[in-house]
């Protein structure tokens, strides 16, 4: 490694002075090589080093390091020396293949190396002799070679040692198995197995846990402005005074340039033709190119101007989100930088599920998204003891203070949109044509409007919504009477089916019978651009099936033990036997979910783990893989601490964004885990994912609707599992903590 050594053609080392002080200079860390050659060595030999406390710490020569194979002939050892011991003394020494024969050690004095520099004679130097009991002399040639070398190279050199002279002890094991039997046996001694109540295990789960099930949705949406904005506090409603806002006249019809109508997918309605000479103008949603006029050519040319007033118009990510907001940033017209998607449907359909889900999403995934409730603003504002006749489209007086509550919403989010904010999620039943475009009259230049609009047909699914509404939603909070709220919930469910007008304007999304996630149908119209497209895609693959994910890291590895971060080591002895006790809980968690899988990352610490676990398919994921710690691999933190500073002062200021060099930051994870999210939401049988630490903070995170800021902080301990309910209430979480 390096440069800098000069031998003599016998190959020892000279200018012993010059070259300490070349060392001294250098800078870096002192790594020394030591290897040894000869052509007619015994084969039941093996050469070994031992010697002072940088080497082994110990002169007992059953304690000494084995020199590895090179080559047929040539035996080495590379180590890194700490700065406080650069003085070693060591001998070499051959150990017999079977420990009954004893230790060979090198005849002469030991051996001095200080700074780089070995001292003494030249030719014991490059020379080892060990005399045998027949008084044969066996003769091997040395070379030592010591450089001052980088953190960055020391850390690149530890990860190929541990790549190519550690090789996987799984590498036999595909990437798709199904019912394989277990490498070694299924054991279940005392170490390793579990009591039959897993309750017994269960321990409490962290404050801000992803129990989003126990609180009915819609109170999780954001509060109105007016509420702080002028003082009011949150324990009484605001006044109708307190929240005056300017409602555009319903009954007028929007028709302004910034909105398409196509009643059918594919096609362009009048608005959109424009004169040949000028081209033809698409409104193709968010990340569409804006074409403008060249002042001194007759082509088109794109803007390219970024809109520097947002402060937060670029999500937090990296990948192909960022890619996509800076596409969307210097290409699409000023409103598409801010999109709204509006909820429609009638109630009891999912709409405020499907807004929370996709709130949660797009959080995760890094835009700033906010859910903004109607009902609760019109219970802020209202009270919650509105009968059936207030939704009635023949009331004049509900009508009025409906839209009114709506306008106040849809104000609120624009002004957060004005300030930075880029995906609006406005939660409300929207069910006129008359309501939704003054929605889109006061989102003109401001926002572009993707309605979402939710249909069910399914009598089952629809009841039980109702049933879950009447238990759940502050509207019948005190009505004591189930069967009283159920009939009044179902008159109002009459009055907004008499009047309601399914969306066939502007760009839409409509999912139809998708909640029982067994086929359904979602029809596009008018959708491109990036973000949209993640949208339908996400939407696409979520239901309401309730299923569990157990969610946890691999048994301790060595590399744990070690405090190093990275590589791809095998288990210790307790990681060991936690993977015996983590088969005895899948076998008993899932003993009745014989469709459930098990999920693994492709580093071998996470396939060991799940090896004991039988009758349940297993799939390596390279994306579960640990976040790459690039040069670091190998490292502890306080070897980074010590040797690259800045390093691990800028990491320590910013985790999230942070990338090791060569290597990955949170973001970078968030982005390669955005197929195992979609993944995790298509499945309808339980899924057991065993995995790392950094990997499983952004998952929990996904499912918690942890801030991005917070992920890096998240803990998720070893030998514990954290399972996550989902279903038609939320998310819910429980913890096991098997062994401490």
């Amino acid at each position: 490694m390096g440069t800098g050594t000069s031998r003599n053609a016998d190959g020892g080392l000279h200018g012993g002075e010059e070259r300490e002080e070349s060392l001294d200079q250098a800078g870096g860390q002192l790594y020394v090589s030591l290897k040894m050659e000869n052509y007619k060595k015994k084969g039941d030999l093996i050469p070994h080093i031992y010697g002072s406390v940088p080497l082994v710490g110990s002169w007992d020569s059953t304690k000494a390091l084995s020199m590895e194979r090179e080559s047929a002939s040539m035996w080495e050892l590379s180590f890194v020396v700490p700065p406080n011991h650069e003085t070693l003394d060591f001998k070499f020494l051959l150990k017999p293949k079977h420990g009954y024969m004893p230790c060979i050690v090198e005849e002469g004095p030991n051996r001095l190396l200080t700074g780089g520099t070995l001292q003494g004679d030249a030719r014991h130097a490059r020379l080892a002799l060990f005399k045998l009991d027949n008084e044969e002399v066996l003769e091997y040639q040395v070379f030592i070679k010591a450089d001052r070398v980088s953190p960055f190279d020391l850390a690149a050199s530890w990860r190929a040692y541990q790549d190519n002279l550690r090789p996987s002890t799984v590498r036999g094991i595909p990437d798709v198995s199904i019912n394989a039997a277990p490498e070694t046996g299924h054991e279940n001694g005392s170490s390793a197995s579990l009591e039959l109540d897993l309750e017994h295990y269960v321990v409490p789960a962290p404050s801000t846990s992803a129990n989003s099930g126990l609180v009915y949705a819609a109170n999780l949406a954001e509060n109105p402005r007016s509420l702080t904005s002028s003082g009011v506090s949150g324990d009484r409603p605001a006044t109708i005074k307190e929240m005056e806002v300017i409602i555009p006249d319903p009954s007028k019809v929007y028709s302004g340039s910034g909105m398409v109508e196509s009643k059918s997918v594919g096609t362009f309605s009048p608005l959109q033709k424009q004169d040949s000479h000028r081209g033809l103008f698409v409104d193709r949603g968010v990340g569409s190119p804006r074409l403008v006029k060249s002042s001194s050519s007759s082509t088109f040319s794109f803007d390219l101007k970024l809109d520097s007033k947002n402060k937060n118009s670029m999500p937090a990510a990296a990948g192909a989100v960022a890619a996509a907001a800076v596409a969307d940033q210097m290409l699409g017209p000023k409103e598409d930088r801010h999109l709204a998607i509006v909820l429609v449907g009638l109630p009891a359909r999912g709409k405020t599920f499907t807004a929370v889900k996709l709130t949660r999403y797009l959080r995760w995934l890094g835009h700033d998204t906010k859910h903004f409730n109607v009902g609760k603003y019109r219970r802020l504002k209202h009270g919650t003891n509105q009968s059936a006749d207030f939704f009635r489209a023949d009331n004049p007086e509900g009508m009025e203070a409906r839209n009114e509550v709506a306008a106040l919403a849809m104000d609120d989010m624009i002004a957060w949109m004005q300030e930075g904010g880029q995906v609006g999620i406005f939660d409300a039943t929207n069910s006129s044509r008359s309501r939704r475009n003054m929605l889109m009259k006061m989102a003109e230049g401001r926002c572009k409007i993707i309605f979402l609009e939710t249909i069910c047909n399914d009598e089952r699914i629809i009841e039980r919504n109702i049933r879950l509404k009447i238990q759940q939603s502050p509207d019948y909070a005190e009505e004591p009477d189930f069967e009283a709220g159920l009939q009044d919930f179902t008159t109002r469910l009459a009055n907004y089916e008499k009047a309601y007008e399914p969306v066939d304007e502007g760009s839409y999304i409509k999912m139809i019978d998708m909640a029982s996630g067994h086929g359904g149908q979602i029809q596009v119209n008018n959708i491109s651009g990036y973000l949209p497209g993640r949208i339908v895609f996400f939407l696409v693959n979520t239901h309401l099936t309730p299923r569990p994910i157990l969610l946890t890291r691999h048994g301790e590895s060595r590399d744990n033990v070690r405090g190093r971060i990275g590589g791809d080591s095998v288990l210790s002895d307790t990681g060991e036997i936690y993977m015996k006790k983590l088969a005895n809980f899948v076998e008993k968690r899932l003993k009745s979910e014989r469709t459930a899988s098990i999920w693994t990352s492709t580093l071998q610490r996470t396939i060991l783990t799940a090896s004991p676990i039988v009758g349940f398919p297993k799939i390596q994921w390279r994306a579960l893989d640990e976040i790459n710690a690039g040069v670091c691999d190998g490292m502890t933190y306080e070897e980074i601490k010590k040797n690259m500073p800045e390093e691990y002062e800028s990491r320590k200021k910013d985790k999230l964004r942070y990338r090791y060099p060569r290597g990955e930051s949170y973001l970078d994870v968030i982005q390669r885990l955005e197929p195992v999210i979609i993944e995790l939401e298509r499945q309808r049988a339980p899924v057991v994912v065993i995995s790392h630490q950094a990997v499983l903070r952004a998952l929990y995170a996904y499912f918690a609707d942890r801030p991005l800021k917070e992920i890096p902080h998240i803990e998720v301990p070893l030998h514990t599992i954290i399972e996550i309910q989902m279903g038609v209430t939320g998310v819910q979480e429980k913890r096991y903590k098997l062994m401490d």
